[in-house]
């Protein structure tokens, strides 16, 4: 073999086994996406504020956390499970959204992002009360509510240990 053939083989080489990796890293990357989509798609995604109508049977208006992130954030990732235990466990005192803004990029206008993940806190009436910027530990959550007027103590009976964790 001369020269000019085995340097040929070794580039070859070399291109497979980068390509091998490529596409490892990728697969990777899905698997870890598809696991944080699966934890944010049970937070109610994109939902626009309720239309004000006068009805008997109509639940109260709710303060609401907004969650400003990305499926592929790694902070947003960390803050997807505290969001689902949110939902759950406060359902009846406030109402938790999330918005991935890579997915709906004139949310991050409309609310004016500049990092993600960010959480907006609003009273029943829309109205923002307080807007923090990174994650946001669950204990701290619960504490801005608390530090905001919200009664923690109205959370919904369901055998949810409602210490603040």
């Amino acid at each position: 073999m001369d020269k000019v053939t085995r340097i040929t083989v070794v580039v070859i080489l070399i291109l497979i086994v980068g390509v091998a990796i490529a596409i490892k890293q990728h697969n990777k990357a899905d698997s870890e996406s598809r696991a944080a989509r699966t934890v944010i798609e049970n937070i109610t995604i994109n939902e626009s504020p309720a239309v004000e109508t006068e009805k008997v049977n109509e639940p109260k208006a709710l303060p609401r956390l907004i969650d400003l992130g990305a499926d592929k954030c790694i902070p947003c990732k960390m803050m997807a499970p505290i969001l689902v235990e949110l939902k759950r466990e406060y359902a009846g005192v406030f109402n938790v959204n999330l918005i991935d803004v890579w997915k709906d990029p004139d949310a991050g206008s409309k609310f004016g992002i500049r990092i993600i993940p960010t959480q907006i806190f609003l009273d029943d009436s829309g109205k923002e009360l307080f807007r923090h910027e990174g994650f946001f530990s669950k204990k701290d959550i619960l504490a801005k509510w608390k530090q905001l007027g919200v009664r923690m103590d109205l959370a919904m009976p369901n055998g949810i240990d409602k210490k603040q964790d």
